[in-house]
């Protein structure tokens, strides 16, 4: 595959998004590996805390020989991702537009790229208010067009957040289900109407699409809010993520079954995959989806790391009525024709190809429509999975105009 070849390759896999959404995404060709993290913590959800050192770091990669003018600017959003009723200066100090001037050319390696990063807040770009965030990259002489965008929160941390999280739920006992419960202790916030006022979310495993609203606790304490026995606090259980390390061309890692090269790029063959849906559970310590860029000889893989041909393949009858997607931070949790597996009936199996960045990866393949569970029908549920829930607590009083972060915290069933 010449380099030519690779452009094209990159442009047939875009995807047309509509870039008036604000969910992850990467909406022009040619833009990889889109990454948001904590500085310090990569393990951690996108959520800082207010007034402390902390910032979020943006990564990503453009396919191309020279750097180009980006910018990035912010966009604040209610505890739903739509945009708030805050103007900018409400929510920012300094200007909505700033330079992303931290970039570097790849070195050494087969595909050629460009790698960004920005950090928020900076010296020109502070936000003030709590709550959700969007940062939207665009190019400096078409800012209505926006090439990637990426989500982070801004916490006050004024609520104390004590959580557990058990298999034995009110829908079964140590079978599919976890379920989660919450004391939200509301002391150091000004919060008057506990069960008005409040809005809890949780996610597992950072999936959007297991993102549940409670708008009313089950009762108020002596000045807590406290979440039990909820329906809508049962999730599946799910399974353990899939891996593959792709860090060393010349040896196939974990997860790998082996290497081509093709002039000039090398390709990645992935372990033919099976459902297990019906097998024994079997742990494995996975990192809830996410991705991590790395490469064996490297000690700035940002980089150095090369973009290899990856190629997945699900053994599996056909599964007629129902769509298998790959799932995990590297497809920006988007069910899209990104990650959409297409069915090869002379192989009997759902096909995938993508191209990736070396590193380590984790996945899993999702079915729609769900029906019970998303994970049910190749994954399975299994109670012992460990998952994680991250819980956001937003504040809004009457005649407010935008929901704040007053309180998040982070859980692991199975520990």
């Amino acid at each position: 595959m010449r380099r030519s070849d690779l452009t094209a390759f990159c442009l047939l896999c875009a995807v047309a998004l509509n870039a008036s959404d604000t969910a992850d995404g990467i909406f022009a060709p040619g833009f990889k590996s889109l990454q948001v993290r904590v500085e310090g913590n990569p393990l951690a959800p996108p959520v800082i805390n207010m007034y402390t050192p902390d910032r979020i770091i943006v990564e990503f990669d453009e396919m191309a020989e020279e750097p180009r003018y980006l910018r990035y600017r912010l966009l604040h959003c209610n505890s739903d991702w739509r945009p708030s009723q805050l103007v900018e200066t409400e929510y920012l100090d300094g200007f909505n537009q700033a330079d992303i001037d931290n970039y570097a050319l790849s070195e050494s390696t087969l595909a050629h790229y460009v790698h960004y990063s920005l950090a928020v807040p900076d010296e020109d770009m502070r936000p003030t208010v709590s709550g959700n965030y969007l940062v939207q990259v665009f190019d400096e002489d078409n800012p209505d067009e926006v090439l990637l965008q990426t989500r982070f929160m801004l916490n006050e941390n004024t609520a104390s957040m004590t959580s557990s999280v058990t298999s034995r739920t009110d829908t079964d006992y140590n079978n599919r289900h976890q379920q989660i419960s919450l004391d939200a202790g509301l002391d150091g916030t000004d919060v008057s109407d506990p069960f008005n006022d409040l809005r809890l979310v949780v996610v597992q495993n950072g999936r959007p699409d297991t993102r549940r609203v409670i708008d009313k606790p089950l009762r108020i304490g002596n000045r807590s809010a406290v979440y039990e026995h909820l329906a809508s606090l049962i999730f599946p259980a799910g399974n353990e993520y899939r891996r593959f390390e792709m860090v060393n061309v010349h040896y196939p890692g974990l997860g790998i079954d082996h290497y081509d090269f093709a002039e000039p790029y090398y390709h990645a063959i992935i372990d033919t995959d099976k459902i297990r849906a019906n097998d024994r559970y079997e742990y494995d310590e996975d990192q809830s989806g996410r991705y991590f860029i790395r490469e064996f000889n490297s000690n700035y893989p940002a980089v150095d790391a090369d973009y290899i041909i990856t190629h997945f393949t699900l053994e599996s009858p056909e599964m007629p009525g129902m769509e298998v997607y790959l799932d995990g931070d590297f497809v920006q949790r988007r069910r899209d024709a990104d990650s959409r597996m297409v069915y090869d009936r002379n192989r009997g199996a759902y096909v995938k190809t993508m191209l990736l960045k070396q590193g380590l990866y984790n996945y899993q393949y999702l079915t729609y429509p769900a029906g019970e569970s998303a994970t049910a029908a190749i994954e399975g549920d299994k109670y012992e999975t460990v998952n994680e829930y991250l819980m956001l607590l937003y504040h809004r009083p009457p005649m407010s105009r935008h929901d704040r972060l007053i309180g998040a915290a982070v859980i692991y069933s199975g520990k």
